[in-house]
């Protein structure tokens, strides 16, 4: 039954933006709400047959509204499940006799069943495709290697692969399956190893993991993982595992202490014994904005200190620049890079990695969904600023190349496939919500007519244009058309005492209004005249709007 409401099947007959009241409104609210609409749409006001039909009906769904968000219960169920809610028969819902809060818990119980369900069929897949590329012929072309290279073409190999995909099996609501494997080959030597693990939550506070491994380069591999909150701003994770080779067992144990050191700033302690043995400190700070790590490391063989920092624009396709410092034993790495939403499921970013006495690389990454794709370029051995110059260029004006060329006419082909199936589905009901606008319209216009005749002889408010839809205002989308419709009866219907309130539901919803653009951005531009001075405010689809307070003045000639 909990199906049966799932969120993409609710109605979305918005009840508080017909009577145009907030989500919070009260009984009186409500009440002179719905008062101001009867006498509006009452059927015995009407004479012409017509007319009084469409009264009935329009009546009829005020009067609907007002029933069910003046039953405290009818209004608890409708805040949860909409409108198909209070249609369901014979489940707990519909018992009157349960309150508000009671109707609450009982929504979250079936939640959690649906989503143990739900469990049942999620594997959550994971893969990684890492493919390094050898291009140092087309940088470090020495005098001896002239006679290796055909017709003076470069020589670029593939010189190591990786593959590794993860899938998880829910077993219960507390217990998982997890199996993991990977191939990898180098310079024409490969292996593989196949993993299987159990995880299985203790408590709300920790899980235990066992591991299960084996392959062909390490041999057999047994381990467990435990992960604890010891305070709610502090966790462990104690991970030991014994290695079986050739060689003998090789044990191993990795502790990490981490602590909330404020609200975005967490602390790191990782202390780790066996064939690396080391001790690392970090600090990590994420915010919306950026994200900065700071390490330091002593072992055996490496030793090193680290420091990171990220900037995240707030743009639409989230882009990110980046830069480290990683300086140690091994020598000094210098990154930078960038990345940036290029879909819906869809990340790409590039770095420059320049070191001594690693070279220049650039390093290629591309996530989609659960799967990410990275490609290593070794491009240098020696620090040659045209090495430098070609791997922070090339990747940039390739991308601008593509995301003209491709991204943004497939991003834009496939909106408005998605848009034009939306209206579809949405068409007989958009044509059902276009008719009861337009008879609410016809029945406004005598009680519009008293307002506008109010209004001026105290030299209030009048409402001379309104239009509510889709605006092109931007030059770079002069090929799109408007769509918009009229709606300035219905809103000098709702003037009283020469002021317009609007609530924060969507406006689609008010009498006389309809969704002239399904799934698009929308908005209402409302040009007036208050005292005698004309002013104009443009206001979101959602936005609460207020008038004349929320205005600016414009010259009368416009």
């Amino acid at each position: 039954m909990a199906s049966a409401l799932d969120d993409d099947e609710i109605c979305n007959d918005d009840y508080y933006s017909l009577l145009n009241v907030r989500r919070e409104a009260t009984q009186e609210e409500l009440k002179a709400a719905y008062r101001r609409l009867c006498m509006l749409y009452h059927p015995d006001k009407h004479r012409d047959a017509e007319l009084k039909r469409q009264a009935e009906t329009l009546f009829n769904l005020v009067h609907e509204a007002y029933e069910v968000l003046s039953d405290p219960q009818a209004r608890a169920i409708y805040d949860i499940y909409g409108k198909r809610g209070l249609d369901v028969e014979g489940w707990e819902v519909v018992e009157r006799k349960r309150s508000p809060a009671e109707i609450r818990e009982e929504f979250e119980r079936l939640q959690r069943e649906r989503e143990e369900r739900r469990l049942q069929q999620r594997t959550n897949p994971k893969g990684t495709i890492s493919v390094g590329i050898d291009a140092t012929d087309l940088f470090d072309q020495y005098e001896e290697d002239y006679e290796d290279m055909v017709g003076g073409i470069p020589h670029i190999e593939i010189n190591r692969m990786q593959i590794s995909q993860s899938i998880e099996a829910p077993l219960t609501t507390k217990d998982t399956a997890i199996l993991s494997g990977s191939l990898s080959t180098h310079n024409g030597n490969g292996g593989g190893t196949i993993n299987l693990a159990l995880r299985r939550v203790t408590s709300a506070k920790g899980w235990g993991e066992v591991e299960l491994g084996a392959g062909d380069t390490h041999g057999p591999l047994l381990g467990m993982k435990i992960f604890r909150n010891l305070t709610p701003r502090c966790f462990v994770t104690t991970q030991c595992g014994l290695q079986f080779s050739s060689r003998g067992v090789r044990p191993g144990v990795t502790t990490v202490l981490a602590r909330h050191l404020d609200k975005n700033t967490m602390g790191y302690l990782q202390w780790r014994w066996g064939i690396h043995s080391s001790m690392n400190t970090s600090i990590v700070r994420d915010t919306k904005s950026s994200h900065l790590t700071l390490a330091v490391q002593l072992g055996i063989p490496q030793t090193f200190m680290m420091m990171s920092y990220q900037y995240k624009f707030q743009d639409e396709d989230q882009t990110k620049i980046k830069g480290s410092v990683k300086s140690g034993f091994f020598g000094t790495v210098v990154e930078y890079g960038a990345e940036r939403k290029i879909s819906r499921h869809s990340v790409v970013g590039a770095t420059v990695s320049i070191g001594v006495p690693q070279g220049v690389s650039l390093k290629i990454k591309l996530n989609r969904a659960s799967q990410t794709y990275f490609f290593p370029i070794h491009l240098t051995d020696q620090l040659l600023p045209s090495a430098v110059f070609y791997a922070t260029v090339g990747p940039l004006v390739f991308y601008l190349a593509i995301q003209q060329l491709i991204i943004r006419p497939y991003v834009r082909a496939q909106k408005e496939q998605e848009l034009e199936k939306q209206r579809e589905s949405s068409a007989s009901n958009i044509a059902k919500k276009k008719q009861e606008a337009e008879a609410a319209v016809l029945l406004m216009q005598e009680s519009v007519r008293r307002i506008i005749e109010a209004e001026e002889s105290r030299m209030g408010l009048i409402i001379l244009n309104a239009w509510y839809g889709k605006f092109v205002t931007d030059n770079s989308r002069k090929h799109e058309r408007a769509k918009v419709i009229d709606v300035t009866v219905p809103l000098q219907c709702l003037v009283k005492d020469s002021k317009l309130i609007l609530t924060e539901a969507s406006k689609s919803g008010l009498p006389g209004f309809y969704d002239p653009c399904v799934g698009e951005e929308k908005s209402l531009k409302v040009l007036y005249q208050f005292r005698g001075v004309m002013h104009q405010v443009l206001s979101g689809d959602t936005e609460p709007l207020r008038i004349p307070k929320q205005s600016h003045r414009i010259d009368t000639d416009t």
